[in-house]
C-alpha cells in the first residue's frame, strides 16, 4: 500500500511544537503532540493499515471526535506523523574521516530508522510532505556529499540512488521480519520446502539458469540468531552501499 502524503497543512507542519510522550498517571490533556505521538506508535506497532483517528483514540483513551479539534484528518495526521518521526535521525555527521566514512553511518542510521518505522516506507516520495524536519534530513545529506566537490546536478542523482539503496534495503529487512508472523511459516522451513519444489518441477534449473545459480555460489554468513532473509538484506545492502560509494569517489577522481 502505498499513500500519498503532503495532503495536510504546510503551515501545521512548521508550528507544531515539540511535546513529550505520554507519562503515567492521570489522564492528560490532549495535544498535537500527544495525538502525533501516539499515531507513530500505534503505527509501528500494528502497520499503515491499522492506523486511523478512531486507533489512536482509543488507545488515548478519546473518542476520535475528539481528535479533530486538533488534527482535522488523517492526512493531516500522517504528514505530521512522517516529520516528527523523522526528527529521531542525526544532523550531524563527523568528516575529519572523509565524506565515506560520514556516508556510510548516515545510510545505516536512515536504514535503522526505516526498519524501526516500516509504515514510513509506504509513504511516497513522489511529493514530499515538506516539513522541517525532512528538510533537515536532506540537509543533513547534503553536508556530507558536498565535502566530495561534486556539483548539485551530479549530487541530486547521488541522493536518488543512496535514498533507494537504503528504503529498498529497509523494506527486505522489515518484509523479512513480518513474514513468518504473517504467513506462519519460518525462513528455513520456506526455502526448504520451495527448493524441494523446485527441483521437481525443474530438475534441469542449474543448466537452465547457472548464472542466478552462480550468484548464490557464495554462501550468506548470518550474525547469531539472525533470520536467513534479513542476513542476505543487509549484507546486499553492505555491498551494493560499497559499490555505490566507489562511483561517488570515482566521480570525484574525474
Amino acid at each position: 500500500m502505498t499513500v500519498f502524503a503532503g495532503q495536510g497543512s504546510v503551515a501545521a507542519l512548521w508550528r507544531a511544537k515539540e511535546e513529550t510522550k505520554p507519562k503515567p498517571g492521570p489522564k492528560p490533556r490532549l495535544s498535537v503532540g500527544l495525538i502525533v505521538d501516539t499515531a507513530i506508535t500505534v503505527a509501528d506497532e500494528a502497520g499503515m493499515a491499522a492506523l486511523s483517528m478512531r486507533a489512536v483514540g482509543e488507545r488515548l483513551g478519546r473518542t476520535a471526535m475528539a481528535l479533530y479539534t486538533y488534527v482535522p484528518n488523517k492526512s493531516e495526521l500522517l504528514d505530521l506523523m512522517h516529520d516528527r518521526a523523522l526528527a529521531e535521525l542525526p544532523t550531524d555527521y563527523d568528516l575529519d574521516e572523509g565524506w565515506r566514512a560520514a556516508l556510510t553511518a548516515w545510510a545505516g542510521d536512515t536504514c535503522a530508522f526505516y526498519v524501526r518505522h516500516p509504515w514510513t516506507l509506504q509513504v511516497s516520495q513522489a511529493r514530499p510532505v515538506l516539513g522541517p524536519h525532512e528538510f533537515a534530513m536532506l540537509d543533513t545529506l547534503a553536508r556530507v556529499l558536498a565535502a566530495t566537490g561534486l556539483g548539485p546536478r551530479v549530487l541530486r542523482g547521488v541522493v536518488a540512488a543512496l535514498f533507494d539503496v537504503v528504503r529498498g534495503a529497509a523494506r527486505t529487512i522489515s518484509e523479512a521480519r513480518r513474514a513468518p508472523s504473517e504467513t506462519g511459516v519460518a525462513d528455513e522451513e520456506w526455502w526448504t520446502a520451495r527448493s524441494s519444489l523446485l527441483l521437481e518441477v525443474a530438475p534441469d534449473f542449474a543448466e537452465r539458469f547457472p548464472m542466478a545459480v552462480w550468484l548464490e555460489s557464495e554462501p550468506i554468513s548470518p550474525v547469531a540468531g539472525e533470520p536467513y532473509l534479513e542476513a542476505a538484506a543487509r549484507q546486499a545492502f553492505q555491498s551494493g552501499l560499497a559499490v555505490l560509494l566507489d562511483g561517488i569517489e570515482a566521480a570525484t577522481r574525474a
